[in-house]
């Protein structure tokens, strides 16, 4: 029996963060959860495990094994209960062309929360190499990975999908690029108040910036604390942002959660850049009005991001035919692998066939005539060839080679 591409995923299509939560897998989780799959499923010969904050997806090449006892093994791993309500949360295949397709769509941020998203091909390929370190890439499964980073690359080179971000924080940091001049840019001493996820998001796009005077103030020191020693930053005291002691920056981002008007006091004798990310607003929107402050507000920062998302949308189409081009690709290359494996196994019964004609163990001999009876077979395109007419052929090559 052939094998087959399977996968299951459970993402933000088809579950809350709570119910996503309990199926995310960290590092030593997926290195657990590899070993129990092969101990437990012996077909399996491909595995990739993909965890993001935002999905789950397990991809597996196999011949028996289905997507329901991949999806069942996951929640026992996991111990979630009600296990019948849980295969719900769940999408699924056991074809070949569907997880391929579905690898190809998450890869290229089509589905993505963040439309077009392409933070996703630097967690495959992490992925990719978590599976390569355990031996687990598969032919089907290898295959699938390079059409995805081949048409990572199209869609780049092919479409303008990938032109401009989507993301505030990233908006947010390349603002502060535009305010200043190169010069000086990267050592403005910046604060960011607040410690959720669009701060993490700053800190996490910064590595494209590399602004190295950050400063970060929350309600909880310890949360400051952790992000602060993570990202090689300073914490700057909670009290200091309450009293609005802002004398030394010349940026804040502010994104604290239910802190109305926090920022409603800057000095004057600095011309300060205000961007505030925080629903509700952090920032008095009155102090736009000084003249010195510069000031941006989520509105302001998602004009451009709403354009780029138009930008995106417009070129979906350029972008699933280049995936529909990539699945025929594929789709050949599987169809070619299966006829050389039934050529493989045709050949082996032509060799065993010369062999005993030709009554002798010489092997460049047998290797002679089995080769030129092949040619003769694929010529002809008789792959279901009678054993008379194979006998006959072989005969006929004997003869004329005078063996």
């Amino acid at each position: 029996m052939n094998k087959s591409l399977r996968y299951i995923s459970v993402s933000h299509k088809t579950a809350s963060t709570i119910q996503r939560e309990k199926y995310h897998l960290s590092d030593t989780e997926k290195e657990l959860l590899t070993h129990l799959i092969r101990s437990t499923f012996s077909d399996i010969s491909g595995l990739f495990i993909l965890a993001t904050c935002n999905r789950t997806e397990i991809y597996f090449e196999a011949i028996h094994t289905t997507k329901n006892d991949l999806t069942a093994l996951l929640i026992d791993f996991k111990s979630i209960q009600n296990k019948t309500s849980e295969q719900m949360v769940f999408i699924s295949s056991n074809q070949t062309e569907t997880s391929i397709q579905h690898l190809l769509e998450v890869s290229s941020g089509l589905e993505s929360l963040v439309f077009g998203d392409a933070e996703i091909i630097s967690q495959i390929k992490k992925a990719h190499q978590f599976s390569m370190h355990y031996k687990m890439q598969g032919s089907l499964l290898e295959r699938a990975l390079q059409a995805v980073f081949k048409t990572h690359k199209r869609i780049s080179n092919e479409t303008n999908f990938r032109d401009g971000t989507t993301s505030v924080a990233y908006k947010s940091l390349k603002v502060i690029r535009q305010t200043y001049d190169s010069e000086t840019v990267k050592s403005k001493k910046i604060l960011f108040v607040g410690a959720g996820d669009i701060v993490k998001q700053l800190f996490k796009y910064n590595s494209k910036f590399n602004f190295n005077n950050i400063y970060i103030s929350n309600r909880s020191l310890e949360k400051a604390i952790i992000l602060a020693q993570a990202n090689q930053c300073h914490t700057y005291p909670w009290e200091h942002v309450l009293s609005n002691n802002f004398d030394d920056f010349d940026v804040i981002i502010s994104a604290a959660s239910n802190c109305p008007n926090l920022i409603n006091n800057i000095s004057a004798s600095k011309k300060p850049l205000l961007i505030d990310l925080a629903v509700p607003c952090n920032i008095d929107k009155r102090l736009k009005e000084i003249e010195h402050v510069i000031f941006h507000d989520l509105d302001s920062i998602s004009v451009e991001l709403e354009e780029t998302k138009e930008h995106r949308l417009a070129a979906t189409d350029e972008v699933n035919g280049i995936i529909n081009e990539e699945i025929e690709s594929y789709k050949e290359w599987l169809e070619g692998g299966l006829l050389r494996a039934l050529l493989a196994e045709f050949k082996i019964k032509v060799h065993t066939k010369v062999k005993t004609q030709l009554n002798t163990i010489e092997s460049s001999k047998i290797t002679l005539v089995t080769n030129q009876v092949m040619k003769k077979i694929m010529v002809q395109n008789e792959l279901t060839i009678n054993v008379d007419d194979i006998d006959s052929l072989i005969c006929e090559e004997i003869s004329s080679l005078h063996i």
